[in-house]
Formats: C-alpha cells, structure tokens, sequence
C-alpha cells in the first residue's frame, strides 16, 4: 500500500513480487520443517490432504510436459508453493492453538493500515482538487499500477475490517472504532470512485452467502459491515458529488455498465485454448505466446491474462487442474460446513464471528477472480495468503489435530534423518526456484525496452510488470 514512500529494487510491482515469492517459500519451507519435527500426522490426516497435495502438486507435474520452454516453472512454482504455504501454515496455527490470535493481529494490522492509506488518499484528493482536477479514478489510489490491483486488494480486505472492532483487545476502545470506521468508510469510497463492479460482485455475493449459512448468528458482523458500507456512501456523497460541485462547478463520475467490458473475446479465447489439449494446457503462460485461435480476440484488446483466473489456468495447466482445485475447493466447503454447524450449536458467538468475516472475505476473492485474475496481482497474493492460510486454520476439522489425528514425533534417528533430508530438499527447491524468478526478471527487463519502443507492444502485466515474456520476436 505504501510502496510509493518506499526505496524500490525493481519498482513497486516487481518489489512486491520478490516480497512474495520470499514469504510464500519462507512459510512453506518453515512450516513443513516444524510438522516433519514436531508432529507425525495420522493415515487419517494424510489422507485428509490429499486433495490439497494434488491440486499442490498439479501445477508443476503438468507443466513437464514443457520443460524446453525458458522458465516453464517459474508460474508453476508460485502457485505451487503459494497454496503449500496455505495449507502448511494453517496447519500449524490450528496445531498451536494460535488461529484466533493470529487473526487478532492480522485484523487489526489490516485494519491500522487501510485508515493510514485512507487519510492519504483524502490528502491526494484535496491535492487535486486544488488543481481543479474532478476525475480522481486516475489518482486514487495510489501505490499500484492501477485502481483495479487496488480493488483486488480491496475485495479481501473489506469483509474483514468489521472483525477489527468485534475481536481482539483494541475493541473496547472508542478511538480505535472510530479510526476502523473512518478507513472503511474511505475505502468503500475508492470503490464507489472507481465503479469497480469485480470487487462489489464478490463482497455481496460473501456477504449473502455468509448471511444465509448463518441467520441471525452472523447479525454483528453484518451490522458492523453494513456500517462501513453507509458511511462509504455518505463519503461518496458528500467528496466525489457534493464538494467537486461546489468548488469547480462539476463532478466526474465513472457509471457501472452492465457490458463485458471486453472480457468475452477473452474468455472465448481461454476456452478454446483449453479444448485444444484436452484436458491438458498449453503451458505456462502460453496466452502470452500462443498462435490465436478466435477472430474475436485477433481483432480486440490485448492483455496479460484472459481476466479469469480459472479459464487462464484451463488454457495453460488444462483442465484437469481445474478439476484438481475443484475437489480441493469441495473439500474446503465440507470442511467449512462442518465448523460452521459445529460452532453453531455450541454458541461460540466469537468464533462465529471471527468465521463469518473470513469466509466472506475468501468467497468474495474467488468469486471475483472469475471476472478478473486476482490471483495474478502480486499485491492481492499477499494479502491472499495471510487471509488463506487464516481460513483453512479455521476450518480444518479439529478432529483430525487431536491425539489420535497428530501425535508427537518420535526421536528416532531414521525418522529425525528422513525429516531434516525432507526439510533441505524443499529448501533447496525454493533456492532454485528463487533463482529462476531473478533470473526470469532480468531477462524481462532487458526486454522491456525492445517490446515498448521496438515492437511498439503495449505493457501487459502478468508475473511481473511487463508480461511479454518468454522471448518470442526478441533479438
């Protein structure tokens, strides 16, 4: 959020990316490392996992197929070690006992930040209004490539930031509501300014569906949510209508259409893609460098990914993988389902709201990632993995944690052997990956110059900034 007061390597797009290739391998590996020393999973939690290793290990097995290809493992392996990071960390919360607290801090961190990035975005609007400028979508936000990065970030944020007044320590305190209110409200504002229709589809869609898997159990939250959502609009009432049109006579407003926005060609593209190898892909990040398929999209607008994270991972890992997330996400629903009649009869009002807030906030992104690749945008992954690796703590059947589902490992020198050659393997397998990635990024920026002024080809972001890599016309 801040990166524009921050000294950057490669730029805010590229830093954020390292940052997370950096976090997801420093907690897949540490966490892993900590359940081959400390625990011996049961059979019956093993198999519990399976879905979650497949789905894991599908991005990279499908991807040998393309092993001439220049950094055919570099997507590959942020996904792979992304999701292992998920569900590895999580695990280990829930293990610990340390899933409510953990939440706690993230919530309220969260929370802290979207109030700072508020007021200064409230400070670059009263900046622009001084300059007479009434269209402020192009300003605000600032930090990311554009608002729509920003609205990715949003849609995971937003229907967590009630949970900051309603768990924790800090809710007992006035100011501290008061600021959680005023950056909410901000920032619901910016997605009013910006019209963005990915993140309103998938935060009411969390929203309805939490509500209706809850009932009046999930009223505190949904009243709290629906709080944030009121003064958001009185905020675009009163700063992007009210004010412009006092002070310079006029307001610009961006209006919410009901087209594609160009988004069908693009579709139809990945389908197609998908169907040609049946049910595998055409490799990683083949929509790059793919002979096109469909007039449709020879003749529109070009972009980096088809603007649907489960199309572009049929057209390029096929459709197997996405029967691989299928099941997994099957399985997290079960899982979920469980918790939620659990907590139910119980009465564990707390945990109740703790889980409405973060399934909200996990069905909000996927939902929006049909419409646009959030799972792309390295500052969405970021957050994406803090809320992931949150939710799958909660989830996870406690059943399957308890003596008979995890039991101390025993110090024998075979096993402490086999775990430490587990443990350095994994290490070494992010070492390498980690090389590919810098590797891949000064290729890509050798390039860049030659695809801008060369092949006169706009910027089309994807791994990194410019996405028009793996080589194809380059010299």
């Amino acid at each position: 959020m801040f990166a524009d007061f921050l000294p950057t390597y490669g730029g805010a797009y590229a830093d954020q990316r390292f940052l997370l290739v950096g976090l997801v391998g420093f907690l897949s590996c540490a966490a892993t490392i900590w359940l081959l020393f400390k625990a011996l999973p049961s059979a019956k939690l093993t198999q519990h996992l399976l879905p979650a290793i497949a789905f894991i290990l599908g991005f990279p097995v499908l991807s040998l197929a393309f092993l001439e290809k220049n950094y055919a493992f570099v997507e590959p392996g942020l996904y792979s070690f992304y999701f292992a990071a998920i569900v590895s960390s999580g695990l280990v919360l829930a293990m610990k006992g340390l899933v409510h607290r953990y939440l706690e801090i993230f919530v309220s961190v969260a929370a802290g930040s979207c109030f700072l990035y508020g007021a200064m975005s409230v400070n670059v609007y009263l900046f622009a209004l001084a300059d007479g400028q009434a269209d402020l979508s192009d300003l605000i936000p600032w930090g990311f490539v554009n608002i729509r990065y920003w609205s990715h970030v949003a849609t995971w944020l937003l229907p967590i930031l009630p949970l900051a007044v309603l768990i924790g320590p800090l809710r007992e305190y006035r100011l501290w509501r008061s600021l959680v209110a005023i950056g909410a409200g901000i920032w619901w504002w910016i997605i009013f300014l910006s019209a963005s229709r990915g993140s309103i589809v998938g935060v009411v869609t969390g929203v309805l569906f939490i509500a209706f898997c809850f009932g009046r159990q999930s009223w505190p939250w949904l009243r709290q949510f629906a709080a944030y959502l009121l003064a958001g609009g009185a905020i675009w009432l009163v700063l992007s209508v009210l004010v412009p049109w006092l002070f310079l006579g006029e307001t610009e407003l961006r209006s919410v259409h009901a087209t594609s926005s160009g988004r069908l060609p693009l579709f139809s593209e990945a389908w197609q893609m998908g169907i040609q190898h049946f049910p595998f892909g055409m490799g990683p990040q083949a929509w790059l460098t793919h002979d096109l398929l469909t007039q449709e999209y020879v003749e529109s607008s070009k972009f980096g990914h088809p603007h649907n994270m489960y199309l572009m991972w049929a057209a390029e890992y096929g459709w197997l993988l996405v029967f691989l997330f299928f099941v997994f996400a099957v399985q997290c629903a079960f899982f979920f389902w469980k918790r939620r009649t659990f907590l139910l009869l119980k009465g564990k009002t707390q945990d109740i709201t703790m889980l409405c807030g973060v399934a909200a906030s996990v069905i909000g992104a996927l939902v929006h990632a049909g419409v646009s690749a959030v799972f792309i945008a390295p500052g969405s992954m970021l957050v994406g993995v803090l809320v992931l690796a949150g939710f799958w703590a909660l989830i996870v059947p406690r059943g399957l944690l308890d003596g008979q589902g995890v039991r101390a490992n025993p110090k024998s020198t075979g096993r402490l052997l086999l775990a430490a050659f587990l443990a350095t393997f994994i290490a070494l397998l992010w070492l390498l990956w980690l090389d590919q990635v810098h590797a891949y990024y000064v290729d890509m920026r050798a390039d860049e110059t030659y695809y801008k002024e060369e092949l006169k080809q706009p910027t089309m972001p994807r791994f990194w900034f410019h996405g028009n890599f793996p080589r194809v016309d380059s010299p």
